[in-house]
């Protein structure tokens, strides 16, 4: 599941949230990576919608490597990433290896982390590490949400949303700062920026996807919690054009220790909570 609760690989919702997620990463984030984005490793690719929003912003990218799990999504996203080479791997990145990751000048991964258990983490920690490149690791909830107008039971759910996502050793919304823990403790460096989706009536095909899976996580999680009204009310009122919702994420930059790429101005040292910078 990603921070909707629906299935994270259907196509049908990659291809929903895709502008969103265009709108929300953090432009200083890749900004801190630009440089290096002659070769880039891409995990997760699923369609290929980080690669066409990522790859005309890294001067000189010329060869693009997909990493996924599913060869139905490689094969949709491989002919849609324009750079001039493109390579499509499959992978379970639960076993990502150094040698993967061999002769790539940048690792990017979008809504990525918090899918993941702190072993995973841990291997694709070691394997970025050891490969001596920056990392992108972009879109990872962080498990707040603000809706507006405001309901009582928003706070319960979201509670029960983000136990959800901490099924089955997954890190959901802890992720970025497990993830900027390891890495440290690798010697990387690491940056964290906000991110947020803005969802409303101009998203209102997706803010109804996305709020039918938030609502429904909760609901699998604690199943006494009161759901069937408030979400009625929820649609209702995203149908009348009246609900906005702040999904908060974060964009984690990875660089190598010393001698690696200079950090932005503004930057933060540690990818805690308290320490995103605005995108």
């Amino acid at each position: 599941m990603t921070s909707t609760g629906v299935p994270e690989f259907a196509p049908e919702w990659l291809a929903l949230r895709e502008g969103a997620d265009a709108e929300a990463r953090s432009a200083r984030a890749v900004e801190m990576v630009r440089d290096h984005g002659r070769v880039v490793a891409d995990l997760g690719c699923g369609t290929g919608s980080l690669g066409r929003w990522l790859a005309p912003r890294l001067p000189g990218s010329g060869r693009w490597v997909l990493f996924d799990r599913d060869p139905a999504l490689l094969a949709l996203a491989r002919p849609t990433v324009p750079v001039g080479r493109v390579e499509a791997r499959l992978r379970d990145l639960g076993a990502l290896g150094t040698a993967d990751l061999a002769g790539c000048t940048l690792v990017a991964a979008s809504a990525l982390l918090d899918l993941l258990t702190r072993a995973e983490v841990e291997t694709l920690a070691g394997a970025v590490v050891a490969a001596g490149c920056p990392a992108l690791l972009t879109l990872s909830v962080v498990g707040r949400v603000e809706l507006s107008p405001a309901d009582p039971l928003d706070a319960r759910v979201e509670r029960a949303f983000n136990d959800h996502q901490r099924r089955e050793g997954r890190l959901g919304p802890d992720s970025v700062a497990v993830a900027a823990e390891v890495f440290e403790g690798l010697g990387a460096r690491t940056h964290a920026f906000a991110s947020p989706w803005r969802l409303g009536p101009r998203w209102a095909e997706l803010t109804r996807e996305w709020l039918r899976g938030w609502v429904g996580a909760a609901a699998d999680q604690e199943p006494g919690l009161p759901v069937a009204g408030y979400l009625e009310r929820r649609l209702a009122e995203c149908d009348e054009g009246r609900l906005r919702a702040v999904v908060h994420h974060t964009d984690l930059v990875v660089l190598p220790g010393a001698g690696g790429p200079v950090p932005q101005p503004g930057s933060t040292d540690r990818a805690r909570p308290q320490g995103v910078e605005p995108s």
